[in-house]
């Protein structure tokens, strides 16, 4: 599978990033909470219940039962809020929210591989009010990520539509890639959670970036790349936006920003790019 020295005649090749702790170096929820609580949309108590599970699943885990009934609790909370509103919140905060705490061995991947033909596009189960904006942001081609049903008047109905967490964004990679023409065995993947591997192994390139121990072990096993992602830098230091955002895999439906507040409670050329520290585990 790692043995081919180009790409499939006819096919383009993609490298697919997990954002949170993979290109940011923090939960994109957590980061937007500031300007979501002050604008009334979380209270102090919510917050700090959502960032004490984010601890708890971080460090201890979370069985699939569990993180589904926080799923549901958190979609009741959203359920009434105004898309279009928190769409502009986040469109409002994104620079300086952002800027501070992106990874600049993410951008430097990000950049080689858009310099080496790839297209590249960021993955996340955040909700797509905040993925699309950040992947035209950060100039890549397009973004897979969380949506939730909304009413005729734009507002959260409580129901989730898509789900972009586990085997769910596997699939959909799948499914862009058949509809682009994305020969994914010449194509790479990064995330830094066990709850990605699925993502990663649809991929020939897979990469494991500051991984949890979990995905540590199966990148050892399965003589998979590792990375370690530590320097922040200022976009805006680096470049400016280039590319218009193409959203790929989600359609145009609203995102649940319940999944976001979920996502707090329960997360925790073809020669690869090779920098930082980056190693092979052995096949």
């Amino acid at each position: 599978m790692h043995g081919r020295t180009g790409p499939i005649l006819g096919l383009v090749e993609a490298a697919f990033f997990d954002l949170d702790k993979t290109v940011i170096a923090k939960a994109s929820m957590v980061a937007f909470h500031k300007p979501l609580r002050r604008a009334g949309f979380l209270s102090r108590r919510l917050v700090l219940r959502a960032l004490y599970g984010q601890l708890v699943y971080m460090y201890f885990g979370a069985d699939e039962d569990k993180m589904e009934q926080v799923r549901e609790q958190a979609l009741r909370v959203t359920k009434g809020w105004d898309q279009a509103v928190i769409s502009e919140i986040v469109a409002e905060s994104l620079e300086q929210v952002i800027e501070p705490i992106v990874f600049d061995e993410a951008i430097d991947l990000i950049d080689e591989h858009q310099q080496a033909g790839r297209r590249v596009y960021i993955v996340s189960a955040s909700p797509e009010e905040i993925v699309l904006p950040l992947a035209r942001y950060l100039g890549v081609d397009g973004a897979i990520a969380t949506r939730a049903k909304v009413d005729h008047e734009g507002r959260y109905t409580g129901e989730m539509e898509f789900y972009s967490y586990g085997p769910n964004k596997a699939l959909a990679i799948v499914e862009l890639a058949r509809r682009e023409g994305i020969d994914l065995e010449g194509s790479y993947a990064y995330s830094d959670s066990d709850t990605d591997i699925p993502m990663l192994e649809v991929v020939g390139h897979p990469v494991a970036v500051n991984p949890d121990r979990s995905l540590l072990r199966k990148a050892r096993d399965s003589g998979w790349e590792t990375a370690s992602f530590v320097r922040r830098v200022r976009l805006r230091d680096r470049r400016a936006v280039r590319v218009p955002l193409i959203a790929l895999g989600a359609g145009t439906a609203a995102a649940a920003l319940g999944a976001g507040v979920w996502w707090w409670a329960t997360r925790r050329a073809s020669t690869p790019p090779a920098r930082w520290g980056r190693r092979r585990t052995g096949h």
